[in-house]
């Protein structure tokens, strides 16, 4: 549990980047080369190959050198801890507000036997005339 707890904060660490989101929907396209990927940035090559890293490391990312070109591919499977996280937080959140929304409900409901039980103000009472 603490392996996968730790790669979930990997991946969100990686996501919570600008750059490195542009670069994961870049990479949605279509393996790409590092310089390919890199173009579009105005930033120095080591630091654009910090990014690379980071995903490479949350599981995101996986490149292969060839020569001098370094070709990265998106891991789409490091994402279904993330989606797995969001399914449960989900789940929890729609079960508080089921039980929310029956509370506001059975507040509503004796809120409304409350008022049925009351005498109306304009019956009039005896001896006030």
């Amino acid at each position: 549990m603490a392996n996968q707890s730790s790669r979930l904060d990997q991946v969100f660490a990686a996501l919570a980047d600008p750059t490195r989101r542009a670069i994961v929907m870049r990479l949605c396209d279509g393996e790409a080369s590092v310089g390919e990927l890199a173009d579009p940035f105005d930033m120095t090559l080591p630091s654009f190959m910090k990014h690379i890293h980071v995903l490479e490391t949350s599981g995101l990312l996986l490149s292969e050198k060839s020569g001098r070109v370094r070709t990265c591919r998106l891991s789409p499977d490091a994402l279904l801890g993330a989606e797995d996280w969001f399914q449960q937080q989900r789940a929890i959140w729609e079960a508080r507000l089921d039980r929310f929304e029956a509370y506001v409900m059975k507040l509503k409901k004796e809120k409304e036997r409350a008022a049925a039980k009351r005498p109306s103000r304009t019956t009039k009472r005896k001896g006030s005339e």
